[in-house]
């Protein structure tokens, strides 16, 4: 079958388009339309959870098509709307991309997590949807892609980061080094490129909420896959303000850090719980020993007795987690 579209020829073929010069335009796949360029063999799926972004996604998803087809890259941008009140939506649909729709406001975790389902490729990259980022530097991570299961887009030296936000986020990577055991340079960053198949291993103790990021970035790294941090630019968001409140979420996030070193390594937090305890109580009692009476007060031998609790129970959580790796 033959049609005319704005003054060329295209002949429709089994689901495919090709145009009058005989190259592949687009393919339908999945019910959408993808962007098939077959110079090169890579493929990514592009998510970008946008919550009231009408001001700026309509700049990201020019950008990102503009760059990936300098590129010859195989591609596929997914819009997940999360319960927008805006014109997101629409502005997103006009552009021609998947879009998601949720009915109300789920969360940033969980609009990736939408995302990360519908995708059709093995490499999910995630962009913010607030104009932030260069969608050159895409490329920047892409290239690394086939040695590593995730890259991270870390801000570079003099990048953008919101003044009232620095204590919180220098605080929690501290926590976060700590309880890895390795530096991570951006502990939350939204851009970044992961493997579908290892995201989908972690998804039931993903949040649904803004520690997404965080949480993901440490259950790949206690779980051994390879994970490489590459320096981008990062600006100022356009648009409306950030949603994201500095003490709930960040009180949030700790929460979820722990949890998630819990998982993979409870001796990393049960045992200095536990060598604090014993510290305190034995001060405790030598002090009441020496300087008050002569005797142990019931308060020293409680924190102590707790302290062999915290730690037998921190064994205890090691080999079920043991167990839990084992199985998987």
């Amino acid at each position: 079958m033959q049609h005319v579209v704005a003054g060329r020829n295209y002949v429709f073929l089994m689901g495919i388009v090709l145009d009058s010069e005989g190259l592949l335009s687009k393919l339908l796949k999945g019910g959408r339309w993808i962007m098939n360029k077959t110079t090169k063999n890579e493929s990514v799926s592009i998510v970008i959870p946008a919550y009231n972004e009408e001001d700026t996604i309509k700049g990201v998803i020019i950008g990102i098509d503009k760059t990936l087809k300098n590129a010859k890259i195989n591609y596929e941008v997914i819009v997940v709307n999360d319960g927008s009140t805006d014109n997101t939506s629409r502005v997103a649909k006009e552009l021609g991309v998947e879009v998601i729709d949720h009915p109300y406001n789920k969360g940033y975790g969980a609009s990736i997590k939408s995302g990360i389902r519908k995708a059709l490729y093995d490499v999910i990259f995630l962009v913010d949807a607030d104009g932030q980022h260069n969608p050159n530097d895409i490329l920047e991570i892409l290239k690394y892609m086939n040695e590593y299961e995730m890259v991270i887009g870390t801000r570079k030296r003099g990048s953008y980061v919101p003044i009232f936000r620095r204590p919180g986020k220098w605080i929690l990577s501290i926590v976060a080094n700590y309880l890895s055991n390795s530096k991570i340079p951006d502990l939350n960053s939204g851009f970044r490129a992961i493997k579908k198949k290892k995201a989908l291993e972690f998804m039931n103790i993903l949040p649904n909420g803004f520690s997404f990021s965080t949480t993901i970035t440490l259950a790949m790294l206690k779980s051994a896959y390879n994970v490489k941090y590459a320096p981008i630019a990062v600006s100022k968001r356009v648009g409306r303000k950030s949603s994201v409140n500095l003490f709930k979420d960040g009180l949030q996030t700790l929460l979820l850090i722990i949890r998630v070193i819990v998982l993979f390594n409870p001796l990393k937090v049960f045992v200095p719980v536990s060598i604090i305890l014993f510290v305190v109580g034995f001060l405790y009692a030598l002090f009441v020993l020496i300087f008050l009476q002569f005797h142990i007060p019931s308060g020293a031998i409680l924190l102590i007795i707790s302290s062999f609790i915290v730690f037998f129970f921190g064994i205890l959580a090691d080999q079920i987690s043991a167990l839990r790796r084992g199985k998987e």
